[in-house]
């Protein structure tokens, strides 16, 4: 069998030494007749197929690459867990398992978890046998027929078609053991202003309520400060002036302010030591940056200027891995190649991106719009899967400096009847407010495209091809507020434009076929001049509008059917990538 394991580290801004990667060959199994827990497999049913994880049976690098409906399979692997910590906890990490999950260790049951796109993590020391060995069992089931999980553009079909994919069942993301100390750090979350030159630290304790923490900061391998915080009752919160350290001058940023021109990083280490005697107990390493998104005026402001984002709609599939990038090499080659292109950032499109990606996406300076799979239909539970997702997400992410923006609703899926319907309208404003209720540091679209309740920015998907009327409907603010996206109003019924800035957040979609897949797009070019021409017919407009302050264009790349990308499947260039970011450069910021 291909064996291609993904062996970075899957949490690159909580980074430990003690890493043990799960990804490889896990023995496998089909459930089609739903008696796997009647019967006891977690026990020690003998499975009968293998694959490789993280990848899912539906793909090529998978090994098994089989496209037929299994709602419910199941995974096993022996582990022989290194101990190196004397009293040490072993937890057991997932990065996504879609849709729901149950896990047993030497067969206890662990964990159940629902929802298929954020990280699951459980304490299986007390599971494992006296030779530090685990049998790892899971069961993923994923409904094919269920419109209320947040499922995005995953089809129910066998056959993808139209604007649907593939679909994604089981683990899809990486898995790894690590070893911690008995007493350890749980999580931190960092806000910084960038006014201030203050960065706040919040610090979790896990398996104790007192500890000594010792937190060095440092900028290029100079260290800037190091400190002493007394953790009280498991957490602990503090702020640091880090132009009293080192002189952060205003009018050269790029030394200190992170941007997609200069992502500047900050790093930090934090020491666990022991109440006792002071032994450094945990250790993790990450980073931050200053960097500050805001609405002044109706202008979209990074870091206290005026910004033109020049972004790309990206769905983040791969032709032999769908969802999972198949090394981490590709996550970074995406975001080179859409910068050689002139973009500054992308939105993720339906999809609850992989930590490496964003990863990548502040070390090399990319804006990132984070969005969640949509559901679709709206109901109680819907709602429920929905919003618990969402609170996952945000800590996972929080940290994360390229992220700009959060879209938890796109052109009304799974709130169809959002325009006249008030329990839909709250469920839009319950999420945006939910959103600034733990982030204050990003902008929250409420429905990307149309019919937007409360907004920072209101957002207008448009695949219109013709340069002149696009230049009538972007001209003037009154002949903007006066489209009808999709044939839908921009607000819901009882909201009106309060002067938000204008964002056009899909358009193009121009297809072109450069290595002989059939599909479609919204527009179709014959040669690489007609394609380059119709790129400049649809982008010049929205550059030229004093009213837009950027666009979205659709998209990176095809993806299966779709064969509107900028690239092909395989990430090849259709034309010359100094060609569109000719055109990308004639964007001018407007104060």
């Amino acid at each position: 069998m291909n064996t291609l394991p993904r062996e970075e580290y899957p949490r690159p801004d909580f980074v430990r030494n003690s890493y043990q990667c799960l990804n490889g060959e896990w023995d496998f199994a089909y459930d089609d007749q739903n008696v796997g827990l009647s019967e006891k497999w977690f026990q020690g049913k003998s499975l009968d197929k293998k694959i490789i994880v993280p990848y899912t049976y539906l793909t090529e690098l998978s090994g098994i690459n089989e496209q037929d409906f299994h709602d419910v399979i199941w995974y096993r692997k022996k582990v022989k867990v290194e101990r190196k910590i004397s009293n040490g906890r072993v937890i057991l990490h997932f990065g996504a398992v879609d849709y729901t999950s149950d896990v047993w260790v030497n067969g206890i049951h662990v964990l159940h978890h629902v929802g298929g796109n954020t990280p699951i993590e459980m304490d299986i020391t007390g599971e494992l046998d006296a030779s530090g060995t685990a049998s790892v069992v899971v069961r993923a089931e994923d409904d094919s027929f269920d419109f209320q999980t947040a499922r995005g553009k995953q089809y129910w079909k066998r056959k993808s078609e139209g604007i649907f994919y593939t679909r994604t069942v089981g683990i899809w993301q990486s898995v790894w053991i690590e070893e911690v100390p008995a007493v350890s750090l749980k999580y931190s979350r960092v806000t910084t202003d960038l006014d201030q030159r203050m960065v706040e630290m919040e610090f979790a304790l896990a398996g104790g309520k007192k500890a000594e923490l010792e937190v060095a900061i440092s900028l290029k391998d100079t260290e800037l400060m190091r400190s002493t915080v007394q953790i009280i009752n498991g957490k602990a919160k503090v702020k640091y002036w880090l132009d009293n350290q080192i002189t952060l001058d205003w009018h050269h940023q790029e030394s200190w302010i992170w941007n997609p021109e200069n992502p500047v990083l900050f790093d930090y280490e934090v020491r666990v030591k022991a109440e006792k005697n002071g032994d450094v107990t945990d250790e993790i390493k990450s980073y931050f940056a200053f960097r500050k998104i805001n609405v002044m005026n109706g202008r979209i402001l990074l870091n206290n200027r005026p910004y033109y984002f020049k972004m790309l709609l990206d769905q983040g599939y791969w032709r032999k891995s769908l969802l999972t990038a198949p090394t981490d090499e590709d996550f970074k080659n995406d975001i080179l190649n859409a910068k050689k292109m002139g973009f500054n950032g992308v939105r993720k499109h339906q999809k609850v991106e992989d930590p490496r990606y964003l990863y990548w996406a502040d070390k090399l300076g990319f804006l990132v719009w984070g969005e969640g799979p949509s559901s679709y239909e709206y109901s109680e539970s819907a709602v429920e899967y929905h919003t618990k997702e969402w609170l996952e997400v945000l800590r996972r992410d929080y940290n994360h400096p390229c992220i700009m923006a959060w879209v938890p609703l796109n052109e009304s899926w799974g709130v169809q009847e959002i325009q006249d319907r008030q329990d839909e309208q709250a469920h839009s404003l319950g999420l945006y407010y939910l959103i600034k209720s733990i982030d204050q540091t990003r902008l929250v679209i409420s429905n990307d495209g149309w019919t937007h309740t409360k907004s920072d920015i209101i957002s207008i998907h448009d695949y219109e091809p013709k340069e002149e009327i696009l230049k009538k409907r972007y001209g003037t603010l009154e002949s903007i507020l006066d489209t009808f996206p999709g044939g839908r109003p921009l607000f819901a019924k009882g909201y009106h434009y309060h002067g938000e800035p204008i964002m056009v957040t899909e358009f193009g979609g121009i297809s072109y076929c450069k290595d002989g897949t059939e599909g479609w797009g919204y527009s179709a070019a014959e040669n690489d001049e007609d394609y380059v021409e119709r790129f400049r017919a649809v982008v010049e407009p929205l550059i030229a509008s004093e009213e837009i302050q950027g666009y979205v264009y659709t998209q990176l790349t095809d993806v299966e059917q779709e064969i509107n990308g900028l690239m092909t499947y395989d990430r090849e260039f259709k034309v010359d990538p100094e060609k569109i970011k000719a055109i990308n450069d004639k964007a001018k910021v407007r104060g």
